[in-house]
């Protein structure tokens, strides 16, 4: 039998106001009772809005599960769910620290209540499995809509024969940022950006996924605020200052990560060289960057424009980074000179 994510983890009262909620099964409880929960519905001037995902999955509609990849997480697949082709994403508990772990089920679904077409879609979610699909090893699973088998990281470093010039990476560079834009406009910093977790479609559409690392902010903060880190998380590779001194997290911490994530794009080379513990001192101490003086992609004009854009993206400061409204503005104009 099914059994529900509740809602109240996700999103606000005001958006489902007629919810019972009941009990419900939580990966942060200690009982499930598997009682079920209306899916809940938003409101848009006055008018109940499409369903946007489901608190249950039903198991019995899902079909030809195949292996897709697995890692740290979990393990990912495809199938096909109620006639549409998904993908399905099996959390795993962490032995080492659970509530790390089980904190990260539920940041998965941070933005399950959102829709934008540069973020991947949540279908469905559910703490419980059957026998013959789940083990006590993991916390729930995840329904998404299908992407594509292929990542931003895949396309930079796993084929030099596959273009990527100006128009292509300036167009992903976009699909990130208007992606970014609309999960802070909503509150939400993904924490995890980087090429492995941007997803390419057949269209060639960028769309953020793997909320695992990701934090809803106080609605009540004033913008510029930030707030403390709950659990650790991230890529060393792409994460801000500030969250690497513990100091706090704002939506300009995704903005760093962007700015090293487009600097992969474009130079189609790996940000840094040296050991983990090295790299962490010395973006800190001695604001180490990925380098823009010896890449002949930045000694161009356009180059110049892109070399002032990163720099003020990765920018030690935070309050001193681009808003994700500005990147765009700053991409688009890039974008009508090529």
């Amino acid at each position: 039998m099914p059994s529900p994510v509740p809602p109240t983890r996700v999103l606000s009262k005001d958006i489902y106001p007629s919810v019972d909620i009941g009990t419900c099964s939580s990966p942060l409880s200690k009982h499930s009772f598997g009682s079920t929960l209306q899916v809940p519905t938003q409101r848009h001037h006055g008018k109940v809005a499409s369903r946007l995902w489901s608190s249950v999955i039903y198991w019995k509609e899902l079909h030809g599960v195949q292996p897709v990849g697995s890692g740290g997480f979990g393990s990912v697949y495809k199938a096909k769910y109620r006639g549409e082709t998904v993908a399905l994403k099996k959390v795993k508990k962490c032995t080492k620290n659970k509530l790390a772990s089980r904190q990260s089920f539920w940041a998965e679904l941070n933005a399950a209540h959102l829709r934008h077409r540069n973020v991947v879609r949540v279908i469905a979610a559910t703490t419980c499995m059957p026998t013959d699909f789940g083990d006590e090893r993991s916390i729930g699973t995840i329904v998404m809509e299908y992407v594509g088998s292929r990542n931003l990281q895949q396309i930079i470093y796993g084929c030099a024969e596959e273009p990527l010039p100006p128009e292509r990476w300036v167009k992903h560079s976009l699909d990130i940022a208007r992606g970014l834009q609309f999960l802070h406009s909503h509150k939400i910093v993904h924490l995890d950006i980087k090429p492995a977790n941007v997803l390419v479609s057949a269209e060639d559409v960028c769309k953020i996924a793997d909320f695992g690392c990701s934090v809803q902010l106080d609605t009540k903060r004033e913008a510029s605020e930030v707030v403390p880190m709950s659990h650790a998380g991230g890529t060393y590779t792409h994460r801000a200052p500030e969250l690497l001194k513990g100091e706090g997290v704002s939506e300009k911490s995704d903005i760093f990560s962007f700015g090293i994530t487009m600097w992969q794009m474009i130079t189609r080379e790996q940000p840094y060289a040296g050991d983990r513990q090295h790299v962490l001192y010395a973006v800190v101490a001695h604001n180490l960057r990925p380098d823009l003086e010896d890449q002949d992609a930045f000694r161009s004009q356009r180059g110049g424009f892109c070399r002032t854009l990163l720099s003020r993206c990765w920018d030690a400061e935070a309050r001193s980074r681009f808003s994700a409204r500005d990147l765009i503005t700053q991409l688009e104009q890039l974008q009508a000179e090529l």
